[in-house]
């Protein structure tokens, strides 16, 4: 499970996260939760930029007590599975248009 120091931190409404792209390029992204599924855990991001319209589901991977890495999922069906439980939680909160 995440740190639950970390994770009582990202909690906090507006933090922000700076990942590097493909191309090394840093891309910074607001924190909107971390979703559990089937024993793991996902962070959901969306892009710190106005025009954003599309969240960014990576595993949270944990390395040790201190630190985790973010990792992205191939799998199009968990992707569907734990956005679909971000949506249900978040019902009435978020416009999912």
């Amino acid at each position: 499970m995440a740190n639950e120091e970390i994770r009582e931190e990202m909690e906090t409404e507006g933090t922000l996260i700076t990942l590097e792209d493909e191309e090394g390029n840093e891309v910074e992204f607001e924190f909107l939760d971390i979703v559990e599924y089937e024993g793991e855990e996902y962070i959901v991001l969306i892009e710190n930029d106005e025009d954003a319209d599309e969240v960014v589901i990576l595993k949270i991977n944990p390395i040790d007590e201190e630190t985790e890495e973010y990792v992205s999922i191939d799998d199009d069906a968990l992707l569907d599975t734990v956005f679909e439980k971000f949506k249900k939680k978040y019902e009435g909160d978020i416009n999912f248009a």
